[in-house]
């Protein structure tokens, strides 16, 4: 028996790698993979697995977005802190969800679960099943909204400021956020990754480890021999961001679209 493993948290990952193990230990356990891409890229060039346990929400998107096009045969067990409507979807379709954190004891039993189902008349129609918890959740999920408004400490305040007066967020030992004006303000955001996953995609771009920018505070890029981008910032601010020879492409698309 072959199980994936598709979670992007390291510390969730590691846990989940163990409980598994321990769970099945004469199953070879696959990953774990971290986003939308690296699932793809897997299923494409391997052997599909005799049972994927997956996140939903990942790095760079949604995992349904894998299943979509990977036309994946085999069955598959959530994790997920979705809301009510999509646990409603799964229990309907026969797929099993886990709600994180994940307990031991539910994981047992979703592994049961896969054990009674499997080579079944039903685990035939795994397929059909699949296809459709995917529609009916594109077509009902509600839209993600979106964080249109930040705070920073500013002379002694605590102030707000709207998207559209972000230039960019910044990480150095502290998130601080630059506004268009020419401000640098401390924020109480804890990591990038958590404001990554507030913004809006179309707006903000996370350029690497250090910075996520406004699409409005861009005054351009230009190429790196290297592959890789070097883009500037409008005044007053004048910084300029590197972005990988990897991300450069995303970046270009991101930035045409936007």
């Amino acid at each position: 028996m072959t199980i994936l493993l598709i979670e992007d948290e390291p510390l969730v990952a590691k846990n989940l790698v163990r409980m598994v193990q321990q769970l099945e230990p004469g199953a070879v356990v696959l990953g774990p993979l971290g986003s939308v891409s690296a699932g793809l890229a897997y299923l494409r060039s391997h052997t599909q697995p005799d049972l994927v346990v997956s996140d939903i929400q990942l790095s760079d998107g949604v995992s349904f977005d894998i299943f979509r096009q990977a036309d994946l045969r085999c069955p598959v067990i959530f994790t997920t802190a979705y809301d009510e409507y999509a646990i409603r979807a799964f229990k309907l379709n026969s797929i099993d969800y886990l709600l994180k954190p994940i307990d031991p004891d539910e994981l047992k039993s979703a592994f049961a679960k896969y054990h009674q189902w499997h080579g079944t008349s039903a685990g035939t129609d795994f397929r059909e099943q699949l296809r459709d918890l995917l529609l009916d959740f594109t077509e009902h999920a509600p839209a993600k909204k979106y964080k249109r408004r930040f705070t920073g400490h500013y002379l002694r305040q605590i102030v707000p400021v709207p998207q559209e007066q972000v230039a960019c967020f910044t990480r150095d030992e502290v998130i601080y956020l630059y506004t268009a004006d020419g401000h640098k303000l401390i924020t109480d955001y804890s990591t990038l990754d958590e404001l990554e996953d507030l913004t809006d995609p179309t707006v903000f771009f996370r350029a690497n480890r250090q910075f996520l920018l406004h699409l409005a505070a861009i005054a351009g890029y230009q190429s790196h021999y290297s592959g890789k981008l070097l883009v500037l910032l409008k005044k007053p601010h004048d910084i300029e961001v590197a972005i990988s020879k990897e991300k450069a492409p995303m970046f270009r698309e991101w930035f045409e679209q936007g």
